[in-house]
């Protein structure tokens, strides 16, 4: 009887692992194949594998998620239309341009919103790294924050800063999810790699602001990538190597 009814609760437990799964994975199709999503983007959908990426951070339709960086907005048309219903998407740290292109039209009017509006970048003439204005991000007990190909853009004291206020928005257990294109390890600043990151460096510094190491992803693994040459080269895009680091506010 014990044998059974331990069957049954796995079962159970598994039923509803593979519900959620699914809701998420039919909520992301809908965003990747609606019609108002430009081509570009369409098109780095096989070379980015957001579904994928996404699963392996471990998301959910329910979660408040915090999007640092968001870009053009790129994930913020996928994530947006799944938290929208159930969860809550916020967006903080360079939002200028999501918020002209998508919170201006009536499909992401009220899909997200902005926080922490006094986070401002300056990057100092002669730098090609930003630094941080901001002390929060106005968020507290989300369950996410994840950013994609941002990293790197920051010096050493900004990169604390983004660390130490992701850790602090997060409720405990709460994951942190890093995407950005690989550097060679121990290699120095040059005009090649400005747009790379060191995974171990990565990895030491998100631990140092407490973060608990949980796994990292091959999904972006790419090795013909020789890591030599800057992101942006006609050889190189589309086909950069990236890491995928997932971290637990413990």
């Amino acid at each position: 009887m014990l044998k059974i009814i331990t069957l049954g609760v796995g079962l159970l437990a598994a039923a509803s692992v593979w519900s959620a799964d699914s809701d998420l994975e039919a909520k992301l199709e809908a965003a990747m194949n609606a019609d108002s999503r430009p081509a570009a983007d369409v098109a780095r959908d096989r070379n980015r594998k957001p579904l994928q990426t996404l699963e392996f951070f471990g998301l959910q339709s329910d979660m408040s998620v915090i999007e640092l960086m968001p870009g053009g907005g790129w994930y913020t048309r996928l994530l947006a239309p799944v938290l929208k219903e159930k969860g809550k998407l916020h967006v903080a740290i360079g939002t200028g341009r999501v918020e002209t292109r998508l919170l201006g039209s009536a499909e992401f009017a009220k899909s997200f919103v902005v926080t922490a509006k006094d986070a401002k970048t300056n990057r100092p003439k002669g730098s090609r790294f930003y630094e941080l204005e901001a002390s929060s991000l106005d968020v507290e007990n989300a369950d996410m924050v994840l950013t994609f190909r941002n990293y790197h853009n920051f010096g050493d004291a900004a990169r604390a800063k983004v660390n130490d206020m992701a850790f602090a928005a997060l409720k405990k257990g709460g994951i942190y999810g890093v995407v950005d294109h690989t550097r060679r390890h121990m290699a120095p600043n040059d005009t090649e790699n400005r747009r790379r990151f060191d995974a171990v460096k990565a990895i030491k510094e998100i631990q140092a602001a407490g973060f608990e190491f949980v796994d990292f992803s091959t999904l972006h693994y790419r090795p013909d990538d020789e890591l030599r040459y800057e992101v942006g080269r006609k050889s190189v895009t589309g086909n950069t190597d990236r890491w995928t680091l997932k971290f637990r506010k413990p």
